[in-house]
């Protein structure tokens, strides 16, 4: 590039493109499919997240609180469903710039905060995988107990089922593309909505209980005596722990700005973004947005399909994780059946929930509940990889030219190991649930959220979210950064 080019460069401010095409239809039934159709990276983060968390410890925590921590539910799902994955997607759309390449310049040696975040994802995650795998080989293996060979005990087969479940789940995203992936998780989102759906309004519950539990935001039901010891003794890092895990960990919400780029969302595909990110190299503002009315218009148009997926996917992560509370509220705290926090048949357990409603209803069960996690395993090679990749590209430009499957195959190896140390070892769940609470989803995604919040002020004016979602953004960080603290010191006393 000469001085002329380079001056010209240097002063450039980019036109927003007209909205075309279902962006500019009437609103109509075929426009509602249309939109309908840009659900897909929420999907994603909505099957990654419905894991341990949300078929496990809320099944948990209904069964002694019964509706009264609903409000728990919805506040993780405002906070990370909403705020977290809005903002960073927000800002990708309308800055057109990876996500990665502006973190990497945050005040400080660059890459610094990308690297911590990486590293504490990679550690946290191999043990997370096991929380989410040993339900499953657990409960496979009760299936199937009456055809097991003799000798070998319970324990060993578990293990062993687990190990296998784990390796084929992660392994075949290795021959799984994004957009595959993507449709997988749709057709999953599907059949939870409808199977808790029907589960719930089955077994009927109260809707003014529901109501109440729901809205009654800061409410402290008191432990009974015949609830778990984690609730007993432990009430409040419990209860940031349930939080914690109601949603991904900080690579689903990374790896979501990577997706809406994918997706050509806003300005993301537009052939002029890698030029402009190389201009604007040396500082976090992006400068060449034109601010007049017409403009900032056009773009809040073109964002349209971001507030679609992310509504749609807060909408599958709030119904299936409530409906998995209220199932334990409806059935199992009646009966005071209690699901112990240090034993891994939590999912065989729960099927009575089900036995309640009808027999015919356990298989079911046992079908969606496999499909679900099995998604969830299946993706987070996807999100950690595609964060990974783009992140560390940000930090030493030479590493876009790396292998992404190679990439995918080293994360998928080291899951796999450690994970499987994790699986034959004698960590229990509760502790497993709590160390990944703690790490990679209070302070990660606490940490994420902020920086959304403080790259959020590098755009224009004109082009930043508006006040209501900046608001909810600020309080995301400030609940997300003191659950961590909560968490960390319920730690440090145990």
């Amino acid at each position: 590039m000469n001085k002329d080019e380079e001056s010209a460069g240097s002063s450039e401010i980019l036109s927003i493109p007209e909205p075309t095409g279902v962006y500019t239809e009437p609103w109509s039934w075929k426009k509602f499919k249309h939109m309908l159709g840009f659900f897909g990276p929420a999907a994603l983060v909505a099957s990654m997240a419905v894991g341990a968390g949300e078929t496990i410890l809320v099944t948990g925590v209904g069964a002694w609180a019964e509706y009264g921590l609903l409000w728990l539910i919805l506040l993780s799902v405002l906070v990370k469903g909403v705020a977290v994955t809005y903002l960073l997607g927000r800002f990708t759309a309308v800055s057109g710039q990876p996500f990665g390449r502006m973190l990497a310049k945050l005040p400080g040696p660059r890459g610094w905060f990308i690297l911590t975040l990486l590293t504490i994802e990679l550690l946290a995650l191999s043990i997370a995988l096991t929380a989410v795998a040993k339900p499953c080989g657990n409960l496979v293996v009760h299936i199937f107990t009456d055809s097991l060979p003799v000798g070998p005990t319970d324990t060993f087969w578990e293990n062993l089922v687990t190990t296998v479940f784990l390796g084929l789940a992660i392994g075949l995203s290795l021959l799984t593309s994004y957009d595959i992936l993507e449709k997988q998780q749709i057709i999953i989102c599907g059949i939870l909505v409808t199977g808790t759906i029907v589960a719930t309004v089955i077994v009927w519950p109260s809707i003014s209980a529901i109501l109440f539990g729901t809205l009654s935001i800061g409410n402290l039901p008191a432990a009974p005596d015949w609830a778990p010891s984690a609730a007993r003794n432990d009430y409040f890092l419990n209860l940031v722990t349930v939080f914690g895990y109601v949603g991904g960990t900080l690579s689903t919400y990374l790896a979501y700005s990577g997706w809406v780029a994918h997706r050509g969302w806003g300005l993301t595909g537009n052939p002029v973004m890698k030029r402009l990110g190389d201009r604007i190299d040396g500082t976090l503002k992006i400068n060449y947005l034109r601010e007049d009315a017409t403009q900032v218009k056009r773009m809040r148009v073109l964002l349209s399909p971001l507030k679609w997926d992310v509504s749609m996917g807060a909408l599958v992560l709030f119904i299936v994780t409530a409906a998995f509370m209220i199932a334990g509220a409806v059935v199992l705290y009646p009966r005071q059946t209690v699901l112990p926090g240090n034993a891994w048949d939590l999912l065989t357990r729960q099927s009575s929930i089900w036995a309640q409603i009808h027999a015919a209803l356990i298989p079911v069960y046992y079908v969606a509940i496999l499909a679900a996690l099995w998604g969830t395993l299946a993706t987070i090679p996807e999100a950690l990889t595609r964060f990974a990749h783009e992140f560390l590209t940000a930090v030493w430009p030479r590493f876009a030219s790396y292998s992404y499957r190679r990439l995918q195959a080293f994360i998928v190896i080291w899951f796999f190991i450690s994970s499987s140390v994790a699986i034959w070892s004698d960590i229990t769940f509760d502790l497993i649930t709590q160390i990944v609470a703690l790490l990679a989803t209070n302070m990660g995604v606490g940490l994420v959220c902020f920086a959304a919040v403080y790259l959020n002020f590098k755009l224009p004016p004109a082009y930043r979210t508006r006040p209501a979602m900046l608001v909810l953004g600020v309080v995301s960080t400030v609940v997300l950064l003191s659950a961590f603290v909560v968490s960390a010191a319920g730690m440090l006393q145990k």
